[in-house]
């Protein structure tokens, strides 16, 4: 099974696999219908859409970030309406190098759900092999998913004290404080380093090799434990793309501060910090 990664030409010869269930992650921030849009327009057979906002962001949640995780029973409810079976390979892609797909990678993986893969390249390594596309809307079929989370794999906002490493997944502009297009402050979370999600990444917009994704990550984390190190971004979504290019380079699964910078920087008396 996989459990990190997969490559275009292994899904190619499985997508149809009925042991296996594709989902369609693509959205855009900017517009929030847009991803639904391409999926109408063309997909990969037989992939069921995901909306970040709609299905990935549910209330209640656990935390007042942007794109707030759901909790336990909401995610379990989410992939039982999904489909989701327990022997059941499951496959994500997107069009944005993976930062949409990770979020739906992460939630099932700290659900316990392990045989779950991000399309290395995405939707744009699909089309380049000429693969088939339709236009079909895959119904949802419900099954029963009911697993229970990963011990201690979520950090809410009053314990990141606790923590030396804390990493900032967002682009080094906003980390620094010169810009922040979204958010209700500039800056970053005090003690936190930067490692932007887009680093894991080669030039042709695939992941990096394993080996060399660990040496960064072991050269950032220093002398902390993967495990114990948090991650954080603008609402909890693309640093699920550095969990996943830890966990795919072999190290254990860090921590993430879901609620991260867009939690932090609307609640009052919490410091800002734009010095490096």
């Amino acid at each position: 099974m996989y459990t990190t990664l997969i490559s275009e030409d292994v899904l190619f010869e499985e997508y149809d696999n009925p042991d296996w269930i594709i989902f369609d992650a693509r959205y855009d921030l900017m517009d929030k219908d847009a991803g639904k849009d391409a999926y109408l327009q063309g997909h990969l057979p037989g992939a069921i859409y995901v909306d970040l906002h709609d299905d990935l962001s549910k209330p209640p949640s656990t935390n007042g970030g942007r794109h707030p995780l759901p909790t336990v029973d909401t995610m379990n409810a989410l992939f039982s309406e999904l489909g989701i079976c327990s022997n059941m390979q499951v496959v994500v892609y997107d069009n944005s190098a993976g930062s949409f797909a990770a979020r739906l990678w992460w939630m099932l993986r700290y659900m316990q759900h392990n045989n779950v893969a991000v399309l290395d390249g995405g939707w744009q390594s699909w089309l380049t092999a000429d693969r088939p596309i339709n236009q079909d809307v895959v119904a949802r079929v419900s099954s029963v998913f009911a697993n229970s989370a990963l011990d201690s794999r979520v950090i809410d906002i009053e314990e990141l004290d606790k923590f030396e490493r804390i990493i900032d997944s967002r682009d080094p502009a906003r980390y620094r404080g010169e810009t922040e297009p979204i958010d209700k402050a500039a800056g970053h979370i005090p003690g936190a380093i930067n490692r932007f999600w887009k680093d894991n990444l080669s030039a042709e917009g695939t992941f990096k090799p394993k080996q060399i994704l660990k040496q960064e990550f072991e050269q950032m984390l220093a002398h902390t434990n993967p495990e114990d190190a948090v991650f954080y971004c603008g609402s909890g979504v693309t640093a699920c793309h550095n969990l996943l290019a830890a966990t795919h380079a072999g190290l254990n699964l860090p921590k993430l501060y879901a609620g991260s910078w867009s939690e932090w920087s609307s609640t009052p008396g919490k410091p800002v910090v734009t010095e490096i």
